[in-house]
């Protein structure tokens, strides 16, 4: 049985019911006991349980350094392409985005990479828009093959694939894939996702799965929150997380937790987390996941990363770009702007590029981020905290 036949058996809208009920005896209760079922989740994103969060926080980072110790894994995205066929409202490369586009060549690739070697990353993050044509398997295996000699972790965040897909990229080296459901709201996921392949829900929903089978052993799942309610998508996750931790076994989980960022496009969040909110929810998710790692991107602010980290995050992103060829400038010189469609080709410093406010010869990134201080700098304040940052945890060798 997949994940798709019990995410339609789960009772969410009541599960957010007994959530919004629950009473702070019934918070004291739940923290009182180990053992977690998705119905104490509910209790511990509960408003009641809102009004406990430093007990919850101090329980929280008691369990995070019993599991991990005082360590923060640190990770790089490396945009390879901002090419998409899906129309998303809510993401800067929908295809429908007047944006500037492109796709980074082997070389270019490496280049990148070899910019973030230097900074001292040693786990990348392939990123790349849904586009069989410019971001095919057997462009992302080729990519793979060649980081795999430099960098030991090298994992994928890119359009789903079936399982006879990704058998070459694991082969390649990838051990990770990160695939975020969005939204595990129906009705929401039907209105942002208009028109391209990421309209098939539960294609979308069953991607861990088949990642799994093919050999990943990390899986990475999450909701973008600003789409829905984020109780009902903190519950989902929840649920999610339990059965690829039941089903899974043999992989490592991780859980991540961004919010709505600006973009290219005018689209607006449909609902707000805030801030504590954001904080409550990496507390509840550690208690009752002690050993699932919880991500932590540029998308938030630095002051509010910093204080995240004691309470949960086990792994954080620094020094980030959102657009193919960020850390290098690769990939200028055959940017092209789509128009609806239209793609028009650019050299860089030709003349038409004065008519694009703002864009000047970089290709647009996803959405912007809030972090902007260069890795040194945020190791620098992780070691201040007393904890270490780790750019590699593990060899290749050691498996072999």
């Amino acid at each position: 049985m997949s994940f798709v036949s019990v995410f339609n058996e789960l009772p969410f809208r009541a599960l957010e019911r007994k959530s919004r009920e629950t009473s702070i005896g019934e918070v004291k209760e739940c923290l009182s006991r180990e053992g977690r079922e998705l119905e104490d989740f509910s209790r511990l994103i509960s408003p009641a349980a809102n009004e406990m969060l430093e007990l919850l926080c101090a329980r929280s980072q008691q369990i995070t350094r019993q599991r991990f110790g005082k360590v923060i894994r640190f990770f790089a995205p490396l945009y390879l392409s901002n090419e998409c066929i899906n129309n998303c409202k809510y993401c800067g490369f929908s295809r429908d985005n007047p944006i500037l586009r492109v796709t980074l060549s082997l070389e270019e690739v490496r280049r990148e990479a070899a910019a973030l070697k230097e900074q001292g990353f040693r786990n990348l993050l392939l990123v790349a828009g849904e586009h069989s044509k410019f971001v095919s398997n057997s462009y992302l295996a080729d990519c793979v093959r060649m980081l795999h000699a430099e960098f030991p972790s090298v994992s994928l965040e890119v359009g789903p694939m079936d399982l006879e897909e990704y058998r070459p990229i694991c082969a390649a080296g990838a051990e990770g894939l990160v695939v975020y459901q969005e939204t595990y709201d129906r009705t929401v996921y039907a209105e942002v996702h208009t028109a391209g392949p990421k309209r098939d829900f539960d294609w979308r929903l069953e991607t861990p799965e088949r990642a799994y089978a093919a050999g990943f052993r990390r899986l990475g799942i999450g909701a973008l929150h600003g789409l829905s309610d984020w109780r009902l998508e903190a519950l989902a996750v929840a649920a999610h997380a339990q059965y690829l931790l039941k089903h899974c076994w043999k992989a490592q989980v991780t859980i991540s937790v961004p919010r709505l960022r600006p973009h290219a496009g005018e689209f607006q969040p449909l609902t707000h987390m805030t801030d504590r909110e954001l904080v409550q929810l990496v507390a509840a998710l550690r208690i009752s996941f002690p050993d699932v790692g919880l991500v932590l991107s540029t998308r938030e602010q630095a002051r509010l990363r910093d204080g995240l980290i004691p309470l949960g995050i086990t792994m954080i992103s620094a020094g980030s770009h959102t657009e193919p060829g960020g850390y290098t400038g690769a990939g200028k010189e055959k940017i092209h702007r789509t128009e609806r469609g239209r793609i028009v080709e650019l050299a860089a410093g030709a003349s038409e590029w004065a008519g694009i406010s703002g864009m000047a010869t970089n290709a647009t990134g996803q959405f912007e981020i809030s972090d902007n201080r260069p890795a040194d700098e945020v190791a620098r304040r992780v070691r201040s905290m007393g904890y270490e940052p780790v750019w590699k945890d593990w060899d290749a060798a050691l498996s072999e």
